[in-house]
């Protein structure tokens, strides 16, 4: 039954993600991709500090270890985007007039650097694909918290990442076929983390802190900076108004899963 929970939890961000994208015009979801990227901000935060961390500190380990753990999963992921291996897709050409790339950037990216932008969005869904596992073995409820976290985070991912290829020219069937695979990749690291995390049980709490380190790495590095921008005062009340439901979401599901 855990094994039949963690598969449809990986699978599910990235099915829900292909839906939306297939449904919605390119303008509506560049809009979207903003308010996404303001909650899944709230919702990896909430989770890492709220769920998965107090979970990893319960389990009896040395909290030295524990803590060297989080700085080795922070300085991996750190390691892993710098050979463009766990990118995220969260903007498009011409949503915000103060973009940092140059005009054409995306274009280049996906056009001859395509495949690395989906060979590492695969990678970065594997890789969530086995957090999601080791949080199921851990415990249901901490299981259905962490893969909350991943899919609202997934999905702002995947749609960037769609948006990213149709600027580079890919018609939105083979945009959309490239990322439903790419999605698979975290089926794959959900099956590949409970064959091979469940023997090792006594791991568990050093595996939870990794996790959260990769919630905490991709909200502080990337999410967070691209909130950081000069707004009216109407934009950051709303944006504000995201991440705080994002945090909502972790605190009432957290409430919820306890009783």
């Amino acid at each position: 039954m855990t094994l039949a929970y963690i598969v449809a939890a990986t699978g599910l961000g990235g099915l829900l993600s292909v839906l939306l994208a297939a449904q919605l015009t390119l303008g509506v979801l560049g809009r979207l991709v903003k308010s996404l990227v303001s909650l899944s901000a709230g919702v990896l935060l909430g989770t890492a500090l709220l769920n998965v961390l107090p979970e990893a500190f319960e389990g009896g380990a040395d909290p030295h270890s524990l803590f060297l753990a989080l700085l080795g999963g922070l300085l991996f992921f750190f390691l892993l985007e710098k050979a463009e291996l766990y990118r995220h897709g969260h903007h498009h050409e011409g949503d915000d007039p103060h973009h940092r790339h140059y005009h054409g950037f995306d274009a280049e990216q996906a056009g001859k650097g395509g495949w690395s932008v989906l060979l590492g969005d695969s990678i970065h869904n594997f890789c969530d694909g086995i957090i999601i596992a080791a949080a199921f073995l851990a415990d249901t409820q901490l299981g259905i918290a962490t893969a909350l976290a991943v899919i609202l985070h997934e999905i702002p991912q995947e749609v960037g990442d769609y948006i990213v290829l149709l600027n580079a020219g890919f018609s939105r069937r083979r945009a959309l076929v490239y990322n439903a695979a790419s999605g698979l990749a975290g089926v794959a690291g959900g099956v590949v983390g409970y064959l091979a995390v469940e023997p090792w049980k006594p791991l568990f709490p050093y595996l939870l802190v990794v996790a959260a380190g990769s919630f905490l790495y991709v909200a502080v590095a990337d999410l967070l900076p691209q909130l950081q921008r000069r707004l009216s005062l109407r934009e950051t009340v709303a944006q504000l108004g995201w991440l705080g439901s994002g945090l909502t979401v972790v605190l009432v599901a957290t409430g919820t899963l306890s009783h």
